[in-house]
């Protein structure tokens, strides 16, 4: 599953590209991308698009202790379904994703973009409010929280070979974004499918 991604490019494009407003002050969060690190994620609310910095990981559900799910493939569970409203899903916009390559002796990781400039895309997401800690034990971060994870599929003919067992849902488009945010959800989760092959994606390194 996917736990590294990045966003080479800040605020100032994700505005322009998702035609998206920033709610509050920006923040230099990185290009790089890991559980429990802070990134932006595009919301609907009132009609208009705003970006917002939340915290990557869902609490797990309560009878499974674990780390924050970053990645959701099972969206039947009862544990989702309130997550899956319009108004609870979200886009994450990334460049590039990062799948393990079970490789001898020890695993290689390789990326994927939709082109060696790393056009910016949008994995199909949600959010949630969550009040609790975060953080790591040295430096826990108590308080309220905006929280997100994203939806995984099948993968495709260009990530199967080194990942067999999912990849993230990839949106490329206006209209895939408009759908996600906004359709009921026996609709938008008709985009829970592996990305199609003329969408350019490859792996990049």
């Amino acid at each position: 599953m996917c736990t590294h991604y990045r966003s080479q490019h800040g605020p100032d494009m994700i505005r322009t590209v998702f035609q998206a407003t920033l709610a509050g002050p920006a923040r230099n969060t990185g290009a790089d991308v890991y559980p429990d690190r802070e990134a932006p994620v595009v919301i609907e609310r009132d009609g208009q698009r705003e970006i917002h910095f939340m915290r990557w990981g869902f609490p797990s559900p309560p009878n499974v202790a674990g780390p924050p799910v970053v990645n959701v493939r099972n969206v039947a569970s009862p544990f989702w379904r309130p997550w899956l409203k319009p108004e609870q899903r979200c886009l994450v916009p990334f460049t590039a994703f990062s799948e393990w390559e079970d490789t001898r002796p020890k695993k290689t990781q390789r990326w994927f973009a939709l082109g060696a400039q790393e056009p910016m895309a949008a994995f199909a997401g949600i959010w949630r409010p969550w009040t609790g800690t975060r953080g790591t034990k040295k430096d826990p971060i108590e308080g309220e929280h905006l929280l997100f994870s994203f939806l995984t599929c099948a993968p495709n003919a260009c990530v199967e070979p080194i990942h067999p067992k999912a990849m993230p849902v990839v949106l490329t488009s206006e209209a895939e974004w408009e759908t996600w945010l906004q359709a009921p959800a026996e609709i938008a989760l008709q985009l829970q499918r592996p990305l199609p092959a003329d969408r350019g994606l490859r792996m990049i390194a």
